[in-house]
């Protein structure tokens, strides 16, 4: 058991739960929380995903940074020295080789999704200088989609910018970037839920977020909060368990764990309280949401709002920031991996990783256009690569996780690194790991074979 990791450590607590939080909080939370709430029972909906987060989202996620801490290596590497040590298979180390390709399949779409945030950031930056606005949002969007070449071109922008900071290592890259990246990340979320009130509507953006009707809540709901809680946490694509690599063993993981579930869950409540506002004061209705509202829709609303192309420019900055802390997570395990099976400097490891990551998402781009015709089982390239690995590979990699931390570690260490837990609290989390945990994880699958 190592006190440090070779590749670096957080200098304390904070720079940990801001990493981690970066990792959570991602385009999902702006976009998909707001949206799945306001179409659910609202604060009825809030409540069932508070509820999930404490039976699955933090059970899972104390396993995956215990696993990482006590391992001090990357995901694959930590598991296969738990099992010598605990005198179990080394096939365990699946668990990372799954999180490690899901990671990398993820960040290869995501890196392309962001790169639409990009784009219009763009759009409104020449807006500012003198160019022309956005008249038509449909227009724009299906133009966007329609170039490979402007695809290509954010694309590889962002993949840049992800490697160079995964490229800096822990101390000069990971923690810098989100001690920076966070802060600025919740101060213009908060400038844009100012502007909200402004609008005259925020009371009933609040209402349309919180009052709960619990007349919608049924079985398909209860699961789809379930979802959210177990993706919203980035769990079971080892970046969780890569982080905990870097965690001094002073610090708490059930505090730090319950720090970061509260940070996840303010941005994408703020984020309501945000985008809501805008939509109700142009009579835009505030379902059916994702890119359709977020790069048709809003751009209409901004079009006719006074300082809408300062806000725009702020709202797809806030994008791009949510989607950069979750892609320098995703990036780490495979560079951290590469590091120690090859003889690659950190720079080289994350621009090859990089590199892959970024082949890889050329597909998607395609599947827009040149590739739209092409169906992998009823889906666009892109819906065929996501379902993979995040409908599939991410909550199957979760449950092992939560089983190999219940039923494989020997519970005088897990009894160890949550020593800060009382003795109640650690029968329940260790009761939740080995069973209830794994159920609903293994409900969530069959909810998406099913459907």
């Amino acid at each position: 058991m190592d006190n440090q990791s070779a590749h670096g450590m957080w200098s304390s607590r904070m720079a940990f739960i801001l990493a981690a939080s970066g990792s959570a909080v991602g385009l999902g939370n702006i976009w998909r929380f707001p949206y799945l709430a306001s179409d659910n029972g609202g604060g009825a909906f809030v409540l069932v995903y508070l509820a999930c987060i404490l039976a699955i989202g933090l059970p899972i996620l104390f396993a995956e940074v215990l696993i990482g801490r006590h391992g001090r290596k990357s995901p694959i590497n930590t598991l296969l020295g738990l099992s010598r040590e605990t005198g179990h298979s080394p096939l365990w180390a699946v668990i990372g080789v799954m999180g490690m390709i899901s990671a990398i399949l993820i960040l290869s779409f995501y890196s392309v999704v962001a790169g639409w945030t990009l784009h219009y950031a763009w759009l409104y930056l020449q807006q500012l200088l003198g160019g022309p606005g956005i008249t038509d949002g449909g227009a724009t969007f299906g133009g966007m989609l329609g170039s490979p070449k402007t695809l290509l071109i954010w694309h590889s922008v962002f993949m840049v910018l992800t490697i160079g900071v995964v490229a800096m290592g822990v101390e000069k890259g990971l923690e810098r970037s989100v001690k920076f990246l966070m802060p600025a990340l919740f101060l213009v979320l908060l400038i844009l839920v100012g502007y909200g009130v402004s609008t005259g509507h925020f009371g009933k953006a609040a209402a349309f977020l919180f009052t709960p009707d619990f007349s919608k809540i049924n079985g398909d709901v209860v699961l789809a909060a379930l979802g959210q809680a177990f993706f919203s946490l980035s769990l079971g694509l080892a970046g969780m368990m890569a982080y905990g690599a870097y965690l001094p063993r002073s610090v708490s993981i059930p505090q730090a764990g319950v720090a970061i579930a509260i940070t996840d869950t303010s941005v994408a409540l703020l984020a309501g309280l945000a985008i809501f506002p805008v939509l109700f004061n142009f009579g835009i209705s505030p379902t059916g949401g994702g890119p359709g509202l977020i790069f048709t829709s809003l751009p209409m609303a901004f079009a006719d709002m006074w300082g809408g192309i300062a806000y725009g420019l702020a709202f797809f900055l806030l994008l791009m920031v949510a989607a950069w802390t979750s892609s320098i997570s995703l990036l780490e395990p495979p560079t951290a991996y590469l590091v120690e099976r090859t003889r690659l400097t950190r720079a080289n490891a994350a621009m090859l990783a990089g590199l892959l990551v970024w082949a890889i998402g050329i597909v998607t781009l395609l599947g827009f256009n040149v590739w739209s015709e092409v169906k992998i089982g009823g889906k666009d390239l892109q819906g065929a690569i996501e379902f993979v690995a995040s409908d599939i590979m991410l909550p199957l990699g979760g449950m092992l996780i939560a089983l190999y931390a219940g039923w494989v570690l020997d519970q005088k260490l897990t009894r160890n690194e949550l020593s800060q837990l009382s003795d109640g609290l650690y029968t329940a989390w260790r009761w939740s790991v080995r069973v209830v945990s794994p159920l609903l994880v293994l409900l969530i699958l069959v909810q998406k074979f099913s459907g």
